[in-house]
C-alpha cells in the first residue's frame, strides 16, 4: 500500500474514533445516560419536620442505599393529625429498588392509618408488566397491568431529573410525567416544571439544650436546591431538591410542610413533645370520614343547588369548577344536572371512539375494565343500548340494587368488588367505572364532600362524559347525583392519602 493509501486508512479510521466519540457523549440512551450519572449516588440517610401551621405533627426519613447494580430508596413518614376524637396516627412507608439507570425493579409499600390499611408489594417484569399483591386485613389481591412505559414513582423522580444530562433541571423547563401513587395505587399524569435554584439553610447536626430540654442546631449547612413545583388533579406540591436528588423542604397545597433537619430535632424532639400543646383541629362542621363509617343514614335526592363558601386552603388547587361547578371567588355553586339539558345530552353512541376519551376509557391496577368478569357483567345489564345516557343510569340502579353498603378497609378494587357485591363508597365507585369503560361509556371517579344531615362527610362518586361531565352515585342511587355532592378531587378516591391534602384547614359554610 502506498503513502497516499495508509493516510487514507489513518484518516478512515480517525473519522470513524471521532464519531464512535461524539455518539458515545452526545447520541446516548437516556438509560445510558442515567446508568453512568446514577453511579455518582451516594447511599445515606435525610430526617424531616413535618410541620402544619407552625406546629410539629410529625417526622419523616429518606434513605438511599447503593448495590453494585441496583439503588434502593426508602421513605418513612409518621404523622399524628389532631382530630376532635384525639390524636390520629398515620404511617407509611415505601421502599423502591431501581436499577442503576434508575428503572423500577421492585417496590414494597406499607400504610396503616384509621380508616385504611394495606400491604403492597410489586415487581416490573421487562418493563412490559407490572403485577402488585396487596393485602389488606384478610383480603389478598392480585392485580398486573401492561406497560407502554417505564414506571417512576414520585420517590425516583428527582433522582431521574438530578441525573437524567445537563438539561433536566433548567430553570423554566416544563414536561409532564405520568407518575405512579403507591398509597393510591394509581397512575397520574404530573406536570412538572423547574423553578430557579436557590441556596436554603439547614441544620446538619445537633446538641441538647438543658435549658429547653430539647434538642437544637449545633451547625447550620447551605444547600445548594432546585425547585420543582407537581401539579395533579389541580393541586400543586412545591419542593426543592439538592443536586443528589434528595429533598430539603416541600409545601404542600394545605400548607404541610417538610423541612431537612438534624435526626434529633427531627424525631427525638416530636417523640418527646408536650402533646397538650398540638394544633387544636377546626371546627369546620367537616367529619373526617366517610358517611356510611360514621353510620349515617344515607337519603337519596337531595339539593337541587348548594351555595358554600370556602376557605382554608388555596382554592386554585382545587377541582371546584367544572361541569356542575362554579367558583365565583371563594364561593362555590353547584347544580344538580337537568334531564334533558346540554349536559345530559350525548353527541356520541357507545361505544365512544373519540381520542379524546381514552384517558377515562381504559384499565388500570384497580379498575380492571378488560377483565372478562367486567365485560360479561356490563354487557348482561345493558343488552344493546347504545344511548350513553340511559346505560348511564341502568348502571347506576345496577350497581346500588345489586351490592350491600359496607365499611371498608381494603383497598378498593373493582374485580374484588364485583366477586364481593360489597363496599363503601370507594368500592362502589371502582366498579361502577370499570362497568362503565367496559361498555365504551367514559367515566372517572372523584372525591370530595357530601352534605348529609346538615353536615359534610368524605364521599367518592362516579362522573361519566355525556354532554359534559355528570355527577353519578351508585351508593345513593342517583342519577344525576344531588347537588349535595361536591367535588375536589379528579380521579380519587376518599381514602386516608387523599384527606391528608387536607388535614384540619379547610373550612366549608353553606349559605
Amino acid at each position: 500500500m502506498n503513502r497516499r493509501g495508509w493516510a487514507f486508512v489513518i484518516a478512515l479510521a480517525w473519522i470513524t474514533s471521532l464519531g464512535w466519540l461524539v455518539k458515545r457523549v452526545f447520541f446516548r440512551t437516556t438509560g445510558e445516560r442515567l446508568a453512568e450519572a446514577a453511579l455518582a449516588v451516594s447511599p445515606g440517610a435525610a430526617f424531616y419536620r413535618v410541620v402544619l401551621a407552625g406546629h410539629q405533627i410529625g417526622f419523616a426519613s429518606a434513605t438511599v442505599d447503593t448495590g453494585s447494580t441496583t439503588v434502593s430508596v426508602a421513605d418513612f413518614l409518621l404523622l399524628e393529625l389532631p382530630t376532635p376524637a384525639g390524636l390520629r396516627r398515620i404511617r407509611a412507608r415505601s421502599v423502591a429498588v431501581v436499577t442503576r439507570a434508575l428503572r423500577l425493579e421492585r417496590l414494597d409499600e406499607d400504610f396503616d392509618g384509621p380508616d385504611a390499611a394495606f400491604a403492597a408489594r410489586g415487581t416490573v417484569s421487562g418493563d412490559s408488566v407490572f403485577r402488585m399483591t396487596v393485602v389488606s386485613g384478610r383480603d389478598t389481591q392480585a392485580l398486573g397491568v401492561r406497560l407502554n412505559h417505564p414506571v417512576v414513582v414520585p420517590t425516583l423522580l428527582p433522582l431521574r431529573l438530578a441525573f437524567g444530562g445537563a438539561g433536566a433541571l433548567t430553570p423554566g423547563r416544563t414536561f409532564s410525567v405520568p407518575l405512579f401513587d403507591p398509597l393510591e395505587l394509581m397512575e397520574r399524569d404530573v406536570a412538572v416544571s423547574v423553578g430557579p435554584e436557590s441556596t436554603l439553610v439547614v441544620p446538619d447536626s445537633a446538641e441538647f439544650d438543658s435549658t429547653t430540654m430539647t434538642w437544637i442546631a449545633a451547625h447550620l449547612d447551605t444547600v445548594r436546591a432546585f425547585r420543582i413545583d407537581q401539579s395533579s388533579q389541580g393541586l400543586v406540591t412545591r419542593a426543592w431538591f439538592d443536586e443528589q436528588g434528595r429533598l430539603v423542604r416541600d409545601i404542600a397545597p394545605t400548607g404541610l410542610t417538610l423541612e431537612r433537619s438534624a435526626y434529633e430535632i427531627a424525631y427525638v424532639n416530636f417523640r418527646r413533645r408536650d402533646t397538650t400543646r398540638a394544633p387544636r383541629p377546626v371546627a369546620d362542621g367537616i367529619v373526617r370520614t366517610t358517611a356510611l363509617a360514621a353510620g349515617v343514614r344515607l337519603v337519596s335526592a337531595g339539593p337541587a343547588e348548594l351555595r358554600v363558601r370556602v376557605s382554608g386552603v388555596d382554592l386554585s388547587r382545587l377541582r371546584l369548577e367544572g361541569g356542575r361547578q362554579e367558583r365565583l371567588g371563594d364561593t362555590v355553586i353547584v347544580r344538580r344536572e337537568t334531564p334533558g339539558g346540554r349536559a345530559m345530552t350525548a353527541a356520541y353512541t357507545l361505544p365512544a371512539r373519540d381520542p379524546r376519551f381514552t384517558p377515562w376509557l381504559g384499565p388500570t391496577l384497580l379498575i380492571q375494565s378488560d377483565a372478562p368478569s367486567v365485560r360479561v357483567t356490563a354487557r348482561a345489564v345493558l343488552g344493546p343500548e347504545h344511548d350513553p345516557a340511559h346505560a348511564a343510569e341502568l348502571l347506576t340502579h345496577w350497581v346500588f340494587r345489586e351490592t350491600r353498603r359496607a365499611t371498608s378497609t381494603r383497598v378498593p378494587n373493582a374485580l374484588s368488588t364485583l366477586n364481593r357485591r360489597l363496599g363503601d363508597c370507594n368500592d362502589l365507585t371502582v366498579l361502577y367505572v370499570a362497568l362503565a369503560r367496559a361498555a365504551g361509556l367514559p367515566a372517572r371517579p372523584v372525591a370530595g364532600l357530601l352534605r348529609v344531615g346538615g353536615r359534610f362527610y368524605y364521599h367518592a362518586w362516579p362522573e361519566v362524559y355525556l354532554g359534559a361531565w355528570v355527577a353519578v352515585d351508585p351508593t345513593l342511587d342517583e342519577f344525576p347525583a344531588d347537588a349535595g355532592h361536591l367535588r375536589f378531587v379528579v380521579n380519587g378516591l376518599a381514602r386516608q392519602t387523599e384527606l391528608l391534602r387536607f388535614l384540619g384547614r379547610l373550612k366549608v359554610d353553606v349559605l
